[in-house]
């Protein structure tokens, strides 16, 4: 009988604290953010893209110019010599275009990541979660980003 009481009690007292959270969460302004879709519409991102693509030009007639000194050699001691010295070339190249990239993805993380939290905060939201991790519910601010990002 004893042990009865308890239970209801202490029941009691979860279920308060159950809807006090519930009526606290509810007070709380929630936003949601389409982080794939500021990425895409970003300027940055194409910029980056774009500087990408002219890399990836350049290296690839690096890369004929490099076949063409190989295949111009008499030896096959010679075009060795040659091979091995144009893939060490090729691997600090993309080393070093890669470090770059990712630098520059970083940053523009970044300046995504520090967009959303002035916006969100700017405007009274007390949490800002990835539209993708959210089933339902939240503001949507992905347009007001979008535009604030280009």
């Amino acid at each position: 009988m004893k042990f009865c009481s308890k239970l209801m009690v202490t029941s009691f007292l979860i279920s308060i604290l159950i809807s006090a959270n519930l009526a606290y969460a509810s007070n709380d302004k929630i936003a949601v953010v389409d982080i794939q879709k500021v990425v895409s519409g970003s300027k940055q991102v194409k910029a980056l893209k774009d500087e990408q693509y002219k890399k990836a030009a350049e290296l690839e007639k690096w890369l004929e110019v490099a076949q063409s000194d190989i295949s111009k050699q008499s030896t096959d001691e010679n075009k060795k010599k040659l091979i091995k010295k144009y893939d060490e070339e090729l691997a600090k190249k993309r080393e070093i275009n890669s470090k770059a990239y990712n630098k520059k993805l970083n940053e523009i993380d970044a300046n995504v990541s520090q967009t959303i939290v002035n916006y969100a905060k700017s405007k009274g939201y007390d949490m800002v979660f990835a539209k993708s991790n959210v089933l339902y519910g939240g503001v949507d601010i992905t347009g007001e980003i979008i535009k604030l990002i280009k």
